[in-house]
């Protein structure tokens, strides 16, 4: 199902849309929030010079730490008393990044989040039961307020208690999953641990899963376990950009659909800032074009993708953009080379005997950097063979070195012995920081 107009218009028709309200929120954000009228005056910047999409790169970035140094209020363009809502993310360093929405923004993130609830395959004859923490984490409400704008009915589970998740999942008959992608592998571990069959015991049709990206790996095991009966999507948002609603992925599994009315996309190369072309891979920056507590404009978001401008068999004409490949931030230094953790992720995705959890521990030795990864089997069965264990380390380390060119240690674990998170999974102990 496809919500709104807005997803179907002509790529003119979107972009006349995204000038007009560019245009706006720059003079808005200018006139409104002091850091930013600080940054465009170092430029030597105006919103007059802002007259077509392509000026965009004249305008300055503001990254996390404008909120750091600005905290609790000091990028809000609205008065305290203009706001119905706040929420703040959960930073593990520092001072949390605080968001907040006016009556306007809480209607607007509804309307996004209904877009990418449809896009997932939620209708208003569904039961969703929401995994999410609910709290100051923006993805519990934010798929709340729009699956029941949709008109499905809510079950507020919040995270955590696994096997009452499951109960609650047969007894009310649950027909939508929201969670992240290894919590729902977590639960229907749970399912099959008590000794039922998630695909033919349970009603769920569709799994609409954020918080963290969606492996193809974890992806396989899940349409495995649920026997392809169930259709998982993935959807991007962060709370600086509302929260959940930003993209979402549709039936097809082509990418995520922006919301391009409400959320102008750019790809930058992350360390010269150049703006990229259409379908190459960098850091994913973000224009709110209708926000009024959080004006953005070129937010970086650190998270690496591209974009892609065909319109989809689905019949969106939205620019998707492809699953994370990572963050620009989260790259370790090790031994002086660059290590992404999706590189790794990479070569533990094309190994059958592998799952799709694993962890990445860094620990400093006599002054030198070793990397340990850990890796779950899929089977008992493969513990049998110590020779074919020593074979799999052997083989995993020689491709994780090809691909990052550091050596690590590889360890394999028996299945389902690595930690399961009710949230976003931590795949990197770096115990250098300790």
């Amino acid at each position: 199902m496809i919500w709104a107009k807005e997803e179907k218009l002509s790529r003119d028709e979107i972009e006349q849309i995204q000038l007009e309200r560019l245009k706006k929120q720059v003079e808005y954000a200018y006139n409104r929030v002091k850091p930013y009228r600080e940054k465009m005056d170092k430029l030597s910047v105006k919103p007059s010079d802002i007259n077509s999409l392509e000026d965009l790169k004249y305008l300055p970035f503001v990254v996390k730490s404008d909120f750091r140094e600005n905290y609790p209020f000091g990028m809000f363009a609205v008065d305290r008393k203009e706001l119905k809502r706040l929420h703040a993310s959960s930073g593990t360093t520092g001072k949390p990044t605080v968001v907040g929405y006016t009556q306007n923004d809480m209607d607007m993130w509804t309307e996004t989040v209904s877009r990418i609830a449809a896009m997932g395959g939620a209708t208003k004859d569904d039961t969703a039961q929401i995994c999410f923490g609910y709290g100051m984490f923006t993805g519990a409400l934010g798929l709340h307020y729009g699956l029941e704008n949709i008109g499905a009915d809510i079950i507020p589970s919040s995270a955590g208690n696994t096997e009452k998740q499951v109960m609650f999942m047969r007894d009310f008959g649950t027909t939508v999953l929201v969670a992240t992608p290894s919590y729902a592998l977590h639960i229907a571990e749970v399912i099959q641990e008590q000794g039922m069959n998630p695909a033919r015991d349970f009603s769920l049709k569709y799994g609409i899963l954020g918080g963290e990206s969606l492996s193809d790996k974890m992806r396989y095991e899940l349409n495995e376990i649920w026997e392809g009966k169930v259709l998982f999507t993935q959807n991007y948002g962060m709370s600086e950009l509302n929260g959940p609603g930003v993209s979402g992925e549709c039936d097809k599994l082509q990418g995520m659909h922006i919301c391009e009315d409400h959320f102008l996309a750019e790809v930058i190369n992350p360390e010269t800032e150049e703006v990229l072309k259409p379908g190459e891979e960098g850091e994913l920056v973000i224009t709110c074009l209708t926000k009024e507590t959080l004006p953005l404009i070129r937010y970086r978001t650190g998270d690496l993708t591209s974009l892609h401008y065909e319109p989809c068999s689905c019949g969106r004409t939205t620019v998707r953009m492809e699953a994370l490949k990572g963050r620009s931030d989260d790259m370790l230094l090790i031994r002086g080379v660059n290590v992404f953790p999706s590189q790794i992720e990479e070569v533990l995705l094309s190994i059958d005997e592998v799952g799709s959890n694993y962890e990445i521990i860094v620990e400093r030795i006599r002054h030198m950097d070793k990397m340990t990864v850990v890796v779950e089997l899929t089977e008992y069965d493969l513990l049998s063979s110590y020779s074919y264990i020593e074979e799999l380390e052997k083989q995993i380390r020689s491709r994780i070195k090809g691909i990052t060119g550091v050596d690590s240690k590889v360890k394999i674990a028996a299945p389902r012995t690595l930690k399961r998170f009710e949230g976003k999974a931590k795949r990197v102990i770096d115990l250098r920081k300790s």
